[in-house]
């Protein structure tokens, strides 16, 4: 089966994608919680989606019907300037969107990701419902999303189609910290599913990445998710 081409939205300044990517984000949580009671999101970290935070989280949406957690997260304390956690706490749970449930990857008890996992995926066993409603990923110059970087150890476990984890360990040189992913299938398990990052040098990356996607020869990361995700994706960029 051929991989679905992406949909692509260029946009010239960081605000416009910023306000576009939450209009998207939000219409479609509405839409969905006119259906159902709960609808679950999850978001990346990082610096690049700041913008898109604190512009999503200013909609009049239902927040206390949805439940937010992270693509992935560094194996650090949420009191750390490089917990993603820290980061949704600062610019996503806030205004409006502060009565959203949230749910971390990370245990603050536990010294390991490799020993964290097996708590982490009981809490979004009983906790997350699925599908999601939305994932956003990011992506970066090395082509690594959520925490697929290449070369990892564990990475093959990650993003393979058959596991029924919702979690996993990785280690990566570029990584820095270890870290906690969702799996390949867990993120892939959407009913929208987006891809938000800026830059021309990513751009190049993203290119490049779709063309082995196309090829069913995927080596970056990023390409596996496009490669094997069954909707089509929304990619917001901006130079």
């Amino acid at each position: 089966m051929s991989p679905i081409p992406p949909h692509f939205h260029t946009y010239t300044q960081k605000e416009d994608l910023a306000h576009a990517l939450a209009a998207s984000v939000a219409q479609v949580l509405a839409e969905q919680l006119l259906e159902q009671e709960i609808v679950s999101l999850a978001v990346s970290g990082g610096r690049t989606p700041e913008r898109f935070f604190a512009t999503l989280a200013a909609y009049p949406l239902a927040w206390s019907s949805i439940v937010i957690t992270l693509v992935d997260e560094r194996w650090v304390p949420s009191s750390s300037p490089r917990s993603n956690e820290a980061l949704v706490r600062k610019n996503l749970l806030i205004d409006q969107a502060q009565k959203a449930l949230f749910i971390p990857l990370h245990a603050s008890h536990i010294p390991t990701p490799e020993e964290g996992c097996k708590i982490i995926n009981n809490s979004l066993e009983e906790r997350l419902p699925l599908p999601f409603g939305a994932v956003i990923l990011g992506m970066g110059e090395d082509g690594h999303t959520a925490s697929f970087f290449p070369g990892a150890e564990n990475l093959s476990t990650a993003l393979d189609m058959n596991t029924t984890d919702y979690v996993a360990p990785i280690r990566a040189e570029a990584a820095g910290e270890p870290r906690i992913t969702l799996t390949l299938p867990t993120l892939l398990n959407t009913r929208h599913l987006f891809l938000h990052f800026e830059g021309e040098a990513k751009k190049a990356v993203y290119d490049q990445a779709q063309a082995e996607a196309q090829e069913s020869c995927a080596t970056h990361p990023i390409g596996v998710v496009l490669q094997h995700a069954p909707i089509r994706t929304q990619v917001f960029w901006c130079p």
